[in-house]
């Protein structure tokens, strides 16, 4: 029997020492999974994981359900940019249960990032993560300045040369005219050649190239004008550079553009007054621009004399498109140079019925405290008060309808105070970002205005409006170049428009938006463009006739 006992004792022990030791180490599939409960950045959270306009030196925090293991805890971790290239980055454990990530150096502004954190982190207990972890956030706006800082009037000076470039470099090799986009091949613009005629003899003013190179480009402009395709005088809204033949704008649109026609009109008639030697050369230049705007038929363009002139004519499709010029828009210009037409001349009644609907464009309310004389509600886009107004000085300017000078400020400082105000919570719309008027956006191209807002700046917009809102524009200028910089500061100047609240920047320039920047800039520095256009002896007889007043008259 104590035999049989002695035996059985040994196992009795074996049988209580592995009951002891089960109880102390559970099996590893009994070990919880655990899952992140919040995220945040600098103290904002998102239940999905995306972020906008976040510091460049932001604090992560992602908590979780267990405790969390210090070890290996970098390497469960990436943080990256969108391009892929790695960030370095501290990861800290707080409060057991939340991971806090920060970047060891400021993040570059405006830029998209992402952390994911992978499903190897375990947990204090040996716990996996159940669910991986992506974080996306993009940065705001860096404050630091992208160029060295330069004087004012510098800075000015290599806005309109960077612009400058544009027409002169990118002007069409054939042709010498301007593309209507950096992208646009053979295809010219006749009232962005307009402005490019004008950029040319700011070129030449400001030494960009010399006198002979400018005639030299303008009379190869000019040329190329006298053989490409009119129509009664009237030239279309693209040409082919190269032959001189109409590229359709739309399939009806295949004719004359008296609105693109004037505007080039504008640009020739103030190089005319330029480029006003007595040589063989400039006098010729001077010969031939006459020639061109004399044959401009603007009294027929009235459709059979009714009291309106009418934007477009096709050979092919006659006056389907059917579209009257009626105030208040971009074209005040085509009347303006319509009833000073040596040749073809229209009567007052045409600008008064027709352009004035005597009358029916006045406005005369008012919008953020500022009274507007003319147009649609908050002044529609900023072209308006920029187009025809490259040539034409609104500087103490009146007629029946309005003071022009106060016109184009309300306009401006109504469209500034508008984007100040940011009634849509647009980021960084203010008084340093500003300016609604039309350009490319993210998925296309349209007229902004505070009517039609985007959520998408033009650059054009608030340094065309110089003349107008100095300072201002001045604001803007400076953000635009010292804040933003090469994000929008490229080959040709400025690209077309940005939006920072989706973080798009264009990669286009387009002629109708690069010209009034160096026009209306040098406008504002010295009225050149001013001073020459409204000493055309034609320009002064035909406002006079409609009834404008102005010490520049």
């Amino acid at each position: 029997m104590k035999k049989h006992l002695l035996l059985f004792y040994p196992f009795l022990f074996l049988l209580v020492s592995c009951k002891k030791n089960s109880t102390v180490v559970p099996p590893k599939n009994n070990i919880k999974a655990f899952q992140h409960t919040s995220i945040s950045i600098d103290g904002k959270s998102s239940t999905t994981g995306s972020f906008n306009n976040i510091e460049v030196n932001p604090v992560v925090k992602i908590a979780f359900s267990e405790s969390i293991s210090s070890t290996d805890l970098a390497t469960n971790i990436l943080f990256n940019e969108s391009s892929g290239a790695g960030i370095p980055f501290s990861a800290t454990i707080e409060n057991n249960n939340t991971v806090v990530i920060k970047p060891t150096s400021n993040l570059s502004g405006i830029k998209a990032y992402n952390i994911s954190i992978a499903t190897t982190l375990k947990s204090t207990q040996g716990g996996s993560l159940e669910t991986a972890v992506s974080i996306n956030f993009n940065t705001g706006i860096d404050d630091s300045d992208k160029f060295p800082r330069i004087t004012d009037d510098e800075l000015l000076t290599k806005v309109q040369q960077q612009t400058f470039k544009y027409f002169y470099d990118f002007g069409h090799p054939e042709s010498g005219m301007a593309r209507e986009r950096n992208s646009s091949g053979n295809t010219v613009t006749t009232g962005g050649t307009g402005f490019g005629v004008m950029a040319l003899v700011t070129g030449v003013s400001r030494n960009f190239i010399t006198r002979a190179e400018g005639l030299a480009r303008t009379q190869k402009i000019v040329n190329f004008l006298k053989t490409a395709n009119r129509f009664h005088g009237v030239y279309p809204h693209w040409l082919d550079g190269s032959t001189g033949t109409v590229i359709p704008f739309s399939q009806k649109d295949n004719g004359g553009d008296l609105v693109e026609t004037s505007l080039l009109m504008q640009g020739l008639l103030t190089a005319r007054q330029y480029f006003n030697g007595a040589d063989v050369a400039e006098s010729t230049l001077r010969t031939d621009i006459n020639a061109l705007y004399n044959a401009v038929e603007w009294d027929w363009y009235r459709k059979d004399n009714s009291d309106v002139l009418y934007w477009h004519w096709s050979p092919n499709y006659n006056w389907d498109m059917n579209l009257p010029i009626r105030g208040w828009n971009e074209s005040l210009i085509t009347y303006v140079l319509a009833a000073s037409s040596p040749t073809h001349s229209i009567p007052k009644s045409v600008y008064d019925n027709g352009w004035a609907q005597n009358g029916g464009m006045k406005n005369g309310k008012s919008y953020f405290g500022i009274q507007l004389p003319l147009g649609e509600a908050n002044g529609g886009p900023l072209f308006f008060a920029h187009y025809s107004f490259l040539g034409i000085n609104p500087t103490g300017l009146s007629d029946a309808y309005a003071n022009y000078e106060v016109q184009n400020k309300a306009h401006a400082l109504i469209n500034y105070n508008y984007c100040k105000a940011n009634p849509l919570n647009y980021y960084g719309y203010g008084e340093n970002c500003w300016g609604l008027t039309a350009s490319d956006i993210p998925s296309g191209y349209t007229a902004s205005s505070p009517n039609n807002d985007r959520g998408v700046i033009a650059p054009t917009g608030a340094l065309a409006s110089f003349p107008y809102t100095p300072v201002e524009s001045m604001q803007a200028l400076k953000f635009y170049y010292y804040k933003l910089g090469d994000k929008i500061f490229k080959e040709y100047g400025f690209v077309d428009a940005f939006s920072l609240q989706q973080q798009w920047f264009a990669d286009s320039t387009l002629a109708i938006d690069q010209g009034p920047i160096i026009v209306m800039i040098e406008n504002y520095r010295t009225k050149l463009l001013w001073n020459l256009f409204m000493s055309c002896p034609e320009v002064k007889t035909g406002m006079k006739s409609l009834g404008f007043t102005s010490p520049n008259l």
